[in-house]
């Protein structure tokens, strides 16, 4: 049956089918209905890939996408608002999406210029933080909310204050199939006459399936000729992460119990049709799922649909489904109450046909043509209540899940700031300033973040290039007195002198000593380094100090030797620790009174310099300064949130919240990492990863400060917008915070996969 609708076409976000998912499943059934019942509305696919080469799609999957990289959920954006689509059917589930909790797809949502409706596949009553972040923002920027059951909408209002007006409840939909008796099937798989159990569907831990043969030597003994199907291959990312371990262990289980002759695994995926073969010919279908939240499956729909008596483990979805003796609940982890729920139904056929007929006529509201005229009604009515994306405060930002799913490393934009002559500094927008010239401060950062891509493998032609031009600045900035700061685009300098140029030269030019391969790049280094290094004792910068003492640390890396840099080393790190002790305090532990930029490099600069000299005291100082800073810089809801430059954090206030800048959350990056990397105490990774998250939306407004379009990296965030601005510092802070986290996740998987395990 056909019906009518002013909605010209549809866009559904999702992964699909050929992948083997059931949200790829999904995906594909629920197209197919609103095709058929929408033959005049267009539905085009996006989906999202597990794999690199991706797969060979249908012809109606016009976009894909990749899960981990972060850029292409906004091109994957820019193709829906492209395509003129009147609403979005973005399909939910936490493992189908990159990022903490899936949380990259709010990169896609929040670009959307289309009303979207979010089916959810699955709502948790006690979510991390990380979990509630993403399902609360996906709900703010969703028009519709779709969950299968009166549960989901309950657990929407009571745990996420989503208004319930805002919920449609749809079933998840099944295939029209006949009642008919199983004995109808059964010679087709080679078990006539006997009562035939199933479970089927992707193997995974969670399914609980080893309960049921743990049940099986009790019916066998009154029902020697029952059989237990296990339909289904392993779950993809289960292979990846495990193998075939869940299943051999099942098989062991099977051979222990003696039941070779009554389990039949079926170790592949089945496509529909055959599937329906497998439904059919079962007396009993079981789904023995071991935790009840599970707010819909799309196995016990499809067998409940096709008239099946079921017994199942009461997670949500089914304690709901089966209500009213439409079913057996069993307790979970129970395999005396299961094999007596499968007694029950075998010695009793009038109960398990009354309750496959009562099962079979009240699922004929979910067969997918009504289902989509559901969909219909809650797209039109999408369409009518369009929802603007804007800033608001998040929900808790933690660190549940690890690795974090890392952006590629682009230098397209970086190299558009840079010309022959080095790094221009300013941007409006996305547009380099030329009257704002060049910075020293700059020029050196970029020459460090040269130095770190050559160390990590990415030291091509083309960044030995960029290489060279920035090392070329610094050597014309250089003279005896130290480093002239600001050059101006006719090629003239303006200012003076800066400490602060002076210590980040230094650091840049000590990493080349110590980390680069470029061996003629090195020996310049060392050259301007000796040259310049006598000059820092002149100054009266901490920072400046700070920096320094990180380039000394790198240089004496490579050249342990150095006497005069193992002198000057000494020389700032006394200053630093003499600092320190006359401001500190039990409730102030640290170096000056007022906290206020580029913050983390002093207690960097401490942690590194004391675990060189192997003097415990500088380390734990170094540490201890790094936890304080680290704790007034964590939100109370456990994201990063760096001292503001409006106002900074005098001894006796409250941190500034606002302007939040990128180059703190890049120094804060880099001196947690270094911890780890000294004490290898993973919590000092959380917090890197903490740091580094803010450029990826981990903030007060919920926004990415890393642009994925161009390159770039916005100037910082207001009270109530982000800055449109993208300049060098900004930029360059963030690809410095991303290399040494792809760094760090190196060294953290070399340290696990050599460690014994537990």
């Amino acid at each position: 049956m056909t019906s009518t609708t002013r909605i010209t076409r549809v866009a559904l976000a999702a992964d699909y089918v050929p992948r083997r998912c059931g949200i790829a499943t999904y995906t594909h059934d629920l197209r197919a209905g609103l095709v058929a019942a929408f033959p005049q509305t267009d539905f085009v696919v996006a989906s999202v890939n597990d794999i690199d080469e991706g797969y060979s799609y249908p012809d109606e999957v016009r976009f894909e996408w990749s899960e981990p990289d972060l850029d292409s959920y906004r091109r994957a954006a820019d193709f829906i608002n492209f395509s003129n689509s009147d609403v979005v059917s973005l399909q939910h589930e936490f493992g189908i999406y990159g990022g903490l909790a899936g949380s990259h797809v709010l990169s896609l949502i929040r670009d959307l210029r289309r009303p979207v409706v979010t089916t959810l596949h699955t709502v948790l009553t006690e979510p991390t933080p990380s979990q509630r972040r993403v399902i609360t923002e996906v709900a703010g920027e969703s028009a519709r909310l779709v969950v299968m059951s009166e549960k989901g909408t309950e657990i929407l209002r009571e745990v996420y204050a989503v208004p319930g007006a805002k919920i449609d409840v749809i079933p998840h939909g099944i295939h029209d199939m006949p009642f008919v008796d199983p004995n109808f099937y059964k010679d087709h798989f080679g078990v006539e006459g006997r009562p035939m159990a199933l479970t089927f569907g992707l193997l995974a831990r969670n399914k609980g399936i080893e309960n049921v043969l743990q049940a099986m030597p009790a019916v066998i003994a009154e029902f020697p000729d029952f059989v237990y199907l296990v339909v289904g291959a392993t779950h993809p990312a289960v292979v990846r992460e495990e193998g075939e371990s869940y299943r051999r262990s099942l098989e062991r289980t099977a051979r222990e119990l003696d039941l070779e002759r009554n389990v039949i695994f079926y170790n592949r995926f089945v496509e529909i049709e055959e599937l329906k073969e497998f439904i059919g010919a079962s007396d009993i279908y079981i789904t023995p799922y071991l935790s009840e939240a599970q707010i819909t499956s799309g196995t016990l729909a499809y067998c409940f649909g096709a008239g099946k008596a079921v017994i199942s483990t009461p997670y949500w979805h089914a304690a709901e489904l089966l209500a009213d003796e439409r079913g057996i609940l069993v307790p979970f982890e129970d395999p005396a109450a299961t094999s007596e729920a499968i007694l029950e139904l075998l010695r009793d056929e009038t109960k398990r046909h009354g309750m496959r007929k009562q099962a079979y006529l009240m699922s004929r509201s979910m067969v997918w043509s009504e289902v989509a005229q559901q969909y219909m009604e809650s797209f039109e009515a999408a369409k009518r209540t369009r929802v603007h994306a804007v800033p608001h405060l998040l929900e808790p930002w933690t660190l549940e899940a690890r690795p974090l799913h890392l952006p590629k490393i682009r230098l397209d934009y970086l190299r558009r700031l840079t010309d022959s002559t080095g790094l221009l500094q300013h941007a409006s927008y996305s547009v380099a300033r030329f009257d704002e010239g060049y910075a020293t401060d700059d020029n050196a950062r970029a020459f460090l973040l040269t130095v770190l891509l050559d160390e990590s493998g990415y030291g091509d032609e083309d960044v030995r290039r960029m290489a060279s031009t920035y090392a070329s600045f610094l050597q014309y900035a250089f003279d005896e007195s130290g480093f002239r700061t600001v050059l101006g685009y006719d090629r003239a300098w303006r200012g003076g002198r800066s400490d602060d140029a002076l210590g980040r030269v230094l650091r840049a030019l000590g990493a080349c000593v110590g980390r680069s391969t470029w061996t003629n790049l090195r020996a310049w280094a060392v050259d301007l380094f000796d040259r310049s290094l006598p000059s820092i004792l002149d100054t009266s910068s901490p920072r400046a100090w700070a920096s320094a003492i990180i380039g000394m640390d790198d240089y004496l890396t490579h050249l342990g030797g150095a006497r005069q840099v193992d002198r000057v080393l000494a020389d700032l790190t006394g200053r630093l620790v003499k600092l320190f002790h006359e401001n500190a305090s039990d409730d102030w532990p640290w170096f000056e009174d007022v906290a206020t930029y580029d913050n983390a490099v002093l207690p960097h600069a401490l942690t590194v310099a004391g675990h060189r000299s192997g003097d415990t005291n500088v380390l734990e100082t170094g540490l201890r300064s790094l936890r304080w800073l680290a704790s007034v810089q964590t939100a109370d809801e456990g994201r990063f949130r760096p001292i503001g430059t409006e106002g900074f954090f005098a001894r006796g206030s409250k941190p500034a919240r606002f302007d939040q800048q990128p180059l703190e959350a890049q120094a804060m990056t880099s001196a947690c990492l270094a911890a780890y990397l000294i004490t290898h105490d993973e919590a000092w990774f959380d917090e890197a990863q903490r740091a580094f998250e803010w450029f990826l939306g981990g903030n007060d407004l919920s926004v990415e400060v890393y642009d994925a379009h161009s390159g770039g990296c916005h100037d910082g965030l207001h009270e109530d917008r982000i800055n449109l601005n993208q300049g060098a510092e900004s930029t360059l802070g963030f690809l410095q915070a991303l290399v040494e986290m792809q760094q760090a996740e190196g060294t953290q998987a070399v340290a696990r996969s050599s460690s014994p395990r537990a």
